[in-house]
């Protein structure tokens, strides 16, 4: 039988190659449905189970927090044990997991289960996105699978919020318990189609103090970000949890550069191209995940639109991120990523800078459509050009790494940037609460999300700038070889023709 790999070095891609990436779309899907769901179905959660505002909190800051504190050592886990096992194995934790929530009748376990499937969503998203990498050879092939696959991410955030809507009208349970079926048919079909990975045999044993620090970090970081805005961002406790993190991270790198077998091997944060990817993944999704707290809170609290009404106005958005992601592997085989990254940004500035102009009265065609189109199509390029980029030039063995340090990116850029808005509302909350007042409290939170926003594109347009001088360089060095091997030929010719008549004057003088 032909593997997966050898058909996708081909080009021909077998039913089996596309089940493979569709297993793995499936989980991505997932994910991003579960981040959306349960936002939708908060209030209904807090009445049912009699839960306070700061406890429900805790149900989407918990999934936050597994996820975005063992993403590191997912994705290296992926590669040194294999990455087949380990996204199957997380695949069925997420999938018992989504059916206890589902089930309890408990806020503390409710959290629990949160937390445990962000856990599992640490391992399936970078051994997911590494399956593919390692599948898919680099260039046109593996940029058509990863735009692909995050289609299915931005199809799943944007189905969470119109079937939340849906389900909660029934029960929130049912928003719990949808992630489990399809889980179980991706985990079945997983076990028959994904292809088996070897694990990193030559690897220098597992790096346990890294592992134990790097994900002590990343946890500590983000409850520190979580919990800011609710006990002061000036507080003793905030600002010595921040402390810890420093120290935490400044004796990680120093174990990282001693090890062996690093977590993270640091070297590869070294090229430009990564870390412009890695900083683009920060500032694209801390800035969406700002503004659709802001949108929402603006469309449902100022405006009295429903749940679905407020789902409904964000769907032009992920209707033309799903439509259109997958023709940007085309795309970026002919601009390449850089460009696609930084007009991304361009199109998403003008987009949150537009949103500005909304009122207590705003004509949705006229004033919010408009935004939600451009944003959609930034998305759309920007998404899978940060997924091919941050891939793109690194080994096999190493891509499982990379894609929990892409992932942790866009986790952490979310929790951190969605703390500051909140930090930007909650300051300027007027103390006569009227619509105007409220939503001019609103503004400076879009303003700061439109301000990251632009951060990434001029973190982009440095990629560009980049690849341009490359270009003039090769092309100084193309004609240097030409002249070089014109003026060669003319030094070759000239010396022939001397050779030439002096045989001949020989020839006269015998």
């Amino acid at each position: 039988m032909t593997s997966p790999l050898t058909t996708a070095s081909e080009g021909r891609w077998t039913p089996r190659l596309w089940g493979t990436l569709l297993v793995l779309c499936a989980a991505m899907f997932l994910d991003a449905l579960d981040v959306s769901m349960v936002g939708v179905a908060l209030p209904s959660i807090g009445s049912d189970l009699h839960l306070s505002t700061s406890t429900l909190q805790w149900i989407v800051s918990g999934y936050i927090l597994g996820y975005g504190g063992l993403l590191l050592l997912g994705g290296r886990t992926a590669d040194l044990l294999g990455r087949r096992q380990v996204f199957l194995v997380a695949l069925a934790v997420f999938a018992l997991a989504s059916l206890l929530g589902g089930l309890v009748d408990s806020g503390p376990l409710l959290i629990a289960s949160r937390f445990i499937k962000g856990l599992s969503a640490a391992f399936t998203a970078p051994a997911g996105l590494s399956i593919i990498t390692t599948t898919f050879p680099e260039g046109p092939l593996r940029n058509r699978a990863l735009s692909i696959y995050t289609t299915c991410a931005a199809t799943g955030f944007s189905m969470g919020l119109v079937l939340s809507g849906l389900l909660t009208e029934a029960s929130w349970r049912l928003t719990m318990l949808l992630p489990a079926p399809i889980a179980l048919a991706a985990l079945l079909a997983g076990l028959r189609l994904l292809p088996r990975s070897a694990r990193e045999r030559d690897h220098d044993g597992y790096d346990l103090p890294g592992a134990v620090l790097g994900t002590a970090s990343m946890l500590l970081l983000v409850f520190t970000v979580v919990q800011a805005p609710e006990v002061g961002w000036t507080s003793a406790r905030t600002l010595l949890s921040f402390l810890a993190v420093a120290a935490l991270l400044t004796v990680f790198v120093l174990v990282e550069r001693r090890s062996a077998g690093p977590l993270i091997r640091l070297g590869v944060l070294r090229s430009g191209s990564q870390v412009r990817a890695q900083l683009g993944a920060v500032a694209f999704f801390g800035s969406y995940v700002g503004f659709q707290f802001l949108t929402t809170l603006y469309m449902q609290s100022l405006l009295g639109w429903s749940a679905l009404h407020t789902a409904l106005a964000f769907l032009p958005a992920g209707a033309l991120v799903a439509v259109s992601s997958t023709k940007v592997g085309s795309i970026v085989d002919r601009f390449g990523t850089p460009r696609l990254i930084a007009t991304g940004f361009a199109l998403m500035v003008v987009g949150y800078a537009l949103f500005l102009r909304v009122d207590l009265d705003p004509v949705y065609a006229a004033v919010v459509l408009p935004s939600m189109l451009l944003i959609g199509a930034a998305c759309a390029l920007v998404f899978p050009s940060l997924n091919i980029q941050a891939t793109n030039g690194v080994e096999d063995h190493e891509q499982g790494m990379v894609s929990g340090l892409l992932n942790t990116s866009v986790q952490v850029g979310g929790a951190i940037f969605l703390a500051i808005v909140t930090a930007a509302v909650t300051a300027g909350a007027p103390a006569d609460p009227t619509p105007q007042a409220v939503l001019d409290s609103y503004r400076p939170g879009f303003v700061v999300v439109t301000g990251v926003a632009l951060a990434g594109l001029l973190i982009a347009l440095t990629g560009v700038r980049g690849r341009r001088t490359q270009g003039s360089l090769a092309v100084a060095r193309s004609a240097a070889d030409e002249t070089g091997a014109a003026s060669e030929t003319r030094a070759v010719g000239e010396t022939g023709e001397a050779s030439e008549v002096n045989t001949a004057r020989v020839a006269v003088r015998d």
